[in-house]
């Protein structure tokens, strides 16, 4: 059942100021991309490997033992492929 908005109504304006925070904060949320994406060009431009750093900011997120679960399973994958040398 949806509510009647009548304009000049208390429910309008509710509606009509929640639809501008969203508004301000996508075009807030789109210049913070563009923000990261220059920091990521001038990290390029410096002679860093954007992929490996998107990676690192990636694990740097993780929680600890998630990290570390991820490096086991890693290391044991690439074990049984033999992409590895065998741990002395």
């Amino acid at each position: 059942m949806a509510t009647k908005l009548k304009t000049g109504n208390f429910a309008a304006d509710q509606l009509r100021q929640l639809v501008m925070r969203i508004e301000r904060l996508e075009e807030e949320k789109k210049a913070l991309a563009d923000d990261v994406k220059e920091v990521y060009a001038e990290a390029k431009g410096h002679g860093f490997d954007v992929k490996i750093l998107r990676q690192v900011i990636r694990l740097r997120k993780m929680d600890k033992a998630d990290l570390d679960e991820q490096e086991e399973l890693l290391d044991l994958y690439m074990g049984a492929l033999g992409m590895q040398e065998a741990a002395e």
